[in-house]
């Protein structure tokens, strides 16, 4: 049995009780979902006011995001890959004004045979690290951070790049009035690894809206764009999303679900797909 079919099923009931869809990223996911009357009863700074941190890729706020994606049609036999994007996103107080969060992704990937013969393949991808330092206080609404990424060959062959790498990344939005819009970007260089293994030059830009209702739900719209400058190709996967915060007794999760559309991929690369998060937060 594939991960994806041992994986896949767990995650879409563990959301399927409540109206829910929540990001990013990236990456993700017989517990009983409270009911209404739990969540009424929640502080008010638990519930729109999270949704809001949420939305903040620099927020001063632990999350641990499970993003679980699926995308389809990968080479002449259609294929389709699963991948759970482990996301723990901490924050460091450095100082009375900054703040240090690191957001780090740990995919685990299953694919199934896209040319016929080749055969699928399930394990680690590579991780993923950004190291953003922020002010702890936003001005006009406009929050901003800036810092290192780094890439990790954590991966099995068939799904990594052998090399290690870093670059810079940044991140700017500005929130209010319930609206979230921003840009995050990064571009990694590889600078070790394997001889063999292609050289890596990639950059990663995503413009993101979100609009977050006095309820906890949350509508998003974001374009996760990535420059193979190597290969010259572009792969740009467009993100709808709905997501709602819930409690499971006195730990609030975001649940969230969306689909996307390739603009544009590789040759052979995707065309759609679905996303399914459960995001565990942590308020201070």
């Amino acid at each position: 049995m594939t991960l994806t079919k041992m994986l896949l099923p767990g995650v879409v009931a563990a959301m399927m009780p409540v109206t829910a869809w929540a990001q990013d990223t990236a990456v993700g996911e017989g517990t009983v979902v409270a009911g209404d009357a739990d969540i009424a009863e929640a502080p008010a700074a638990a519930g729109p006011n999270l949704a809001e941190q949420l939305a903040n890729p620099v927020a001063d706020l632990i999350s641990v995001p499970f993003q679980a994606n699926y995308d389809c049609c990968y080479g002449p036999d259609d294929g389709d890959r699963f991948t759970l994007n482990i996301q723990p996103v901490i924050p460091v107080s450095v100082g009375e004004d900054w703040n240090l969060i690191t957001r780090t992704i740990l995919p685990v990937i299953s694919a199934s045979e896209t040319v016929q013969g080749a055969g699928g393949d399930t394990g680690l991808g590579d991780v993923v690290q950004s190291f953003f330092l922020s002010p702890k206080e936003a001005r006009n609404g406009l929050v901003w951070g800036v810092g290192p990424v780094f890439l990790y060959p954590t991966g099995k062959s068939s799904f990594s790049a052998e090399k290690w790498g870093a670059g810079p990344t940044v991140v700017v939005l500005k929130q209010g009035g319930g609206m979230t819009y921003g840009l995050l970007a990064n571009h990694i260089w590889s600078f070790a690894g394997k001889d063999a293994a292609s050289d890596v030059s990639a950059t990663f830009i995503q413009p993101f809206i979100t609009k977050t209702l006095p309820d906890t739900t949350s509508f998003g719209l974001n374009v996760e764009a990535t420059r193979d400058w190597e290969r010259k190709t572009w792969n740009v996967p467009i993100n709808a999303t709905v997501s709602h915060v819930v409690r499971f007794g006195k730990q609030p999760v975001s649940l969230a679900v969306g689909g996307r559309y390739y603009a544009e991929s590789p040759s052979g690369g995707a065309e759609w797909g679905t996303r399914f998060v459960a995001t565990l937060l942590f308020p201070k």
